[in-house]
């Protein structure tokens, strides 16, 4: 699934995204309520894991303004408020769960499960993404470019899979760099390049539309 963590304790961001990863989950990271809601309001994710307290828009009128923009997304809402006050004026601000701080991580993921469970029940769960004719089949591990099977490896599958996730929204390479390898690769700084040549080779190469494309100074995307 695919999950956003908005989370200004920059160590338990990273603790909750790798822990997340470990789980196959797809994860996206913001420290601050006004990108948080930007990458909320979008509407591509499967659950939010939210923090009440951030610097600009705080948790509760993140759900709020989500919420009245119609996103149904599920929310979870991190505090450390314990006071039952502050519980109910997250539920009714829209969230769909609340765990206080400190928490372990037994329980977090035990909502997590549950809240993913509970959204699968009213939604049909798409195990494929596609852009254009590009097509990715998650369950089996293979992508297509209308009948044609693309044979790729692990990183590449990686690599492609966060693109169509995020199809028509250009990724920075250090955005890319976090989320596929998810460490420090200063010292390789052009591995992401190297990939998206990788990528291109096989997606692109011998069809008429190319799907992987730059924005000079920018990143890279996939479709329009």
């Amino acid at each position: 699934m695919h999950i956003l963590i908005v989370e200004d304790e920059k160590k338990l961001a990273a603790l909750l995204r790798r822990v997340l990863v470990e789980e196959r989950h797809s994860v996206d990271v913001a420290h601050d309520g006004d990108s948080g809601f930007d990458l909320a309001a979008s509407d591509t994710y499967d659950l939010v894991i939210l923090d009440v307290m951030l610097p600009g828009m705080d948790g509760v009128e993140i759900v709020k303004q989500v919420r009245d923009v119609n996103v149904s997304t599920p929310v979870l809402m991190l505090t450390a408020r314990g006071a039952i006050e502050d519980r109910v004026l997250g539920l009714r601000s829209g969230a769909d769960d609340y765990l206080v701080k400190p928490f372990a991580m037994v329980e977090l993921l035990a909502r997590v499960e549950a809240l993913l469970r509970r959204r699968s029940h009213g939604l049909e769960v798409s195990e494929q993404l596609a852009v254009g004719d590009l097509t990715m089949d998650l369950t089996r591990h293979e992508v297509r470019r209308g009948t044609h099977e693309i044979e790729l490896t692990a990183k590449e599958f990686a690599l492609l899979e966060y693109l169509m996730r995020n199809a028509g929204r250009v990724l920075s390479r250090s955005q890319i760099t976090d989320h596929v390898w998810r460490y420090d690769l200063d010292a390789l700084s052009n591995v992401v390049d190297t990939y998206i040549h990788y990528l291109r080779d096989k997606v692109d190469r011998g069809f008429g539309q190319p799907l992987i494309k730059t924005v000079r100074g920018i990143g890279y995307k996939v479709g329009d």
